[in-house]
């Protein structure tokens, strides 16, 4: 029986997972590393400690596991920007995490230029600090030297998998994948290929963009523990829980809830963008197949639960927070604006921060970890509601994540949106889709991989009219603190 390593990379840790070819897992190591705040709005990383944190992870699978591993996987946080040496593989600064907020001004100069447009229909994405190239940008602009340096053609870009693949790889190869492409704000996601235009816009050398392959392309050969693994696949991590989750028809559908959450819908080859603040991107190169999809972005998810536990010290771990969870959602009208670095979709507000309303002598700490998990839920409804509106219709929704482990919050959720929750059976999509790339780039056939979901979670129909009030109370709440 064949394996396989899928190496996950998170915003906060690291994993590495072996599975086998019914997609089971044999063995898996995590490892945390911190992120650093240095000024309001800044997310930052030690690039050394993210490589430390999976070679750890591999090292620590491969010496639990005996058996042959056929091919290796990579999937990553996306738009995360390091900028390296090409001679010494270091960097020359911090990795800038996509939740950094630092280039907001710049974004609102390059739209009062009126470039916004530009960009949308080059990649997608609207014009804001949560992709990679003004942080590029910002970083040639303000390290000593870089500038020449890359202009010298001394400097390398990636997002977390080129990084990971150059310093890991026996080739030392600079690549990526279309779906970390896509994400950058440089590539052309009409014509697959980066774009010109915005690194001229950016001023950005295209020396050191990395080379784009499709997702179950060879990458090169992993060297560790003495053994030389071949790497055929690489995908964001977001879309990589599409493919976890076999959301590989146009409609399917998943959102993870990890750090921050992320929903996304396979809408194969048709490119649809909208105005209402939500992304189109590349699903997935599979097969030679380009297929795109839709995505709205939740910055604070994971995050919010790791504050009310680690700064507010509401409880003691992730898990205890479901006992302080109301099953049918009363908050006492208490409401939570989850704004940590600002909102992504679909208000794009990097301005506005965190903070509880409808605080009382009365109010418990009940009602406010209740509001902080409520504002999740309604996040998800705000953009389930939109892509309703472009009649995609949203029978069930198949979710995945960390925070999917919390049965209530399931069912708060399955109960606010009205729809119908799947859970998989391995509830760690990103790394499964990672496995699966990896097995079609070994040759294995797409139609064969069986995913599996155990559990459905049904709403309650009499909580529908509360939690439609409860929702219209706290986007009002929502739009008066961006005004």
């Amino acid at each position: 029986m064949n394996s396989f390593l899928a190496i996950d990379q998170g915003t906060t840790s690291s994993r590495a997972i072996v599975f086998n070819s019914e997609l089971e897992v044999v063995t898996e190591s995590q490892k945390e590393y911190q992120l650093t705040h240095p000024n309001n709005g800044w997310v930052e990383a030690d690039p050394c400690l993210i490589l430390d944190s999976v070679q750890e992870t591999i090292t620590n699978v491969l010496n639990n596991y005996d058996g042959v591993i056929s091919s290796c996987g990579i999937t990553n946080q996306r738009e995360t920007t390091i900028v390296w040496s090409k001679q010494t593989g270091k960097s020359i600064y911090p990795a800038i995490i996509w939740q950094d907020r630092r280039t907001n001004k710049l974004c609102e100069e390059l739209k009062n230029l009126n470039h916004e447009a530009m960009i949308k229909d080059k990649t997608g994405l609207v014009l804001d600090p949560y992709f990679s190239a003004t942080k590029i940008k910002w970083i040639l602009d303000n390290v000593p030297n870089a500038r020449k340096e890359a202009e010298g053609g001394n400097l390398l870009f990636g997002t977390v998998d080129s990084f990971l693949i150059f310093n890991l790889s026996k080739e030392k190869n600079h690549l990526t994948d279309v779906t970390n492409a896509s994400r950058t704000m440089l590539f052309n996601i009409n014509t697959m290929e980066w774009d010109n235009d915005l690194l001229e816009l950016f001023d950005i050398p295209v020396s050191m963009m990395p080379e784009v392959r499709s997702c179950d392309s060879s990458f090169g050969t992993l060297m560790q523990n003495e053994k030389e693994i071949a790497i055929t696949g690489v995908i964001g991590d977001q879309q990589a829980a599409l493919v976890g989750q076999g959301c590989f028809e146009s409609g399917s559908m998943k959102s993870t809830y990890g750090t921050g959450c992320f929903l996304m819908v396979n809408t194969k080859n048709e490119i649809i963008k909208t105005n209402e603040g939500l992304l189109t991107t590349v699903g997935y190169q599979i097969n030679d197949e380009v297929a795109y999809a839709l995505e709205g972005s939740i910055y604070s998810c994971g995050t919010t639960i790791q504050w009310l536990r680690d700064k507010m010290k509401f409880f003691e771990s992730a898990k205890q927070s479901e006992a302080f969870l109301n099953p049918e959602g009363s908050s006492n009208n208490v409401h939570f604006l989850p704004a940590f670095n600002g909102l992504a979709a679909p208000y794009w507000n990097s301005d506005v921060r965190a903070g509880f309303y409808g605080i009382t002598q009365n109010s418990s700490i009940e009602d406010m970890v209740t509001a902080a998990f409520k504002s999740i839920c309604y996040q998800t409804k705000d953009i389930t509601n939109i892509l309703e509106g472009y009649d995609i219709s949203i029978n069930s929704l198949l979710v995945d994540g960390g925070m999917t482990s919390n049965e209530t919050f399931c069912q708060v959720l399955s109960d606010v949106l009205q729809k119908k929750i799947l859970k998989p059976h391995n509830a760690e999509s990103t790394a499964l889709g990672a496995c699966i790339v990896s097995q079609v780039g070994f040759g294995m056939n797409l139609s064969d991989i069986i995913i599996r979901h155990d559990k459905k979670i049904t709403p309650s129909l009499k909580l529908k009219d509360a939690y439609e009030s409860d929702y219209l109370s706290w986007k009002a709440y929502i739009e008066n603190s961006i005004e």
